[in-house]
């Protein structure tokens, strides 16, 4: 069942600033796109945040230290990373086309 209207993605405020503050730490990060089952809200209480990033420059090995940090905020839910460069699976490169919602961008 999903979470009040007042958390936009079954998520309380905090979550989106948090990982915002960390987004803005990384230059190289153009814009982080929520998707999966909390961008189309149906997701659950438990349920993990997909993030995709538009980080035209950024490595993996760096992916894995963003990821570090992100872990380092002791959030309750699960944190997926993906770098949209690195997306060879044209389903998926259309399904966050399609649902994906802007959560971060630089500006």
């Amino acid at each position: 069942m999903n979470e009040p209207a007042q958390k936009p993605y079954g998520l309380p405020p905090y979550v989106l600033e948090r990982l915002s503050a960390v987004f803005q730490r990384w230059p190289q990060i153009d814009r982080a796109i929520l998707y999966g089952s909390r961008a189309k809200g149906n997701f659950r209480t438990g349920s993990d945040i997909d993030l995709c990033l538009e980080a035209d420059t950024m490595q993996i090995a760096e992916l894995l230290k963003l990821c570090g940090e992100i872990d380092d905020l002791l959030l309750p839910w699960k944190v997926d990373l993906a770098l949209k460069h690195t997306i060879e699976n044209a389903e998926l490169l259309a399904h966050i086309e399609r649902v994906g919602v802007p959560v971060y961008e630089r500006e």
